[in-house]
């Protein structure tokens, strides 16, 4: 299974932006370390755009150009369209309910087998939350300390489009996200311009 390697921290600088949510990524961070600190031209940042929205869900190219694919055919707004697509994957559903402390952390879990989704293992990361799946931590991996104290201080973040159970180390996606609930720092319509001259 391909996936995104490769020091976080460098990408997050290079980026200009915290992809990956630490909150000690940027602390190197200085003038002229990241790509927007150039000039750059309207492709330049389309392109830069594509990238950062890229490294927030950890998806490599093929597999994000397929969901740019699919968002294309939906009635609604392409832009949102994607970034709720991405929002909805099951590796990120893990992450921002808690159960992992990053993304590439519940990438791990997912694939490990610790995840079950109404009740049944799913292994894929990519493997898309419909609105009413419960998502919850598989019985033998509760006892886990690392996993339960996620869980425990992830309490602290909650998003309104999921419902935690802190009993059953669980949650439900009650509804699709909105853009404005995304906590992601993203201009998506610069990534949908970038697909639309390839």
């Amino acid at each position: 299974m391909a996936k995104m390697m490769g020091p976080r921290f460098k990408q997050c600088r290079r980026l200009g932006l915290n992809v990956c949510g630490h909150p000690k990524a940027m602390d190197r961070a200085g003038r002229g370390t990241s790509r927007a600190d150039k000039k750059l031209s309207p492709y330049g940042l389309q392109l830069l755009e594509k990238q950062r929205l890229k490294a927030y869900y950890g998806v490599l190219e093929k597999q994000f150009a397929n969901y740019v694919h699919r968002a294309e055919k939906s009635k609604d707004s392409t832009g949102t369209v994607l970034v709720q697509l991405l929002e909805c994957r099951l590796d990120n559903i893990v992450y921002r309910l808690g159960i992992a402390s990053s993304i590439r952390q519940a990438r791990q879990m997912v694939v490990h087998g610790h995840i079950l989704v109404n009740g049944k293992k799913v292994d894929r990361p990519s493997y898309g939350v419909s609105i009413g799946d419960v998502v919850s931590l598989r019985e033998k991996s509760q006892s886990n300390e690392m996993f339960r104290k996620n869980f425990e201080n992830g309490s602290l973040d909650v998003y309104p489009y999921l419902e935690k159970n802190m009993e059953n180390f669980s949650g439900t996606l009650i509804r699709k996200p909105e853009r404005n609930e995304i906590p992601i720092e993203i201009n998506e319509i610069l990534v949908v311009e970038y697909y639309s001259k390839l």
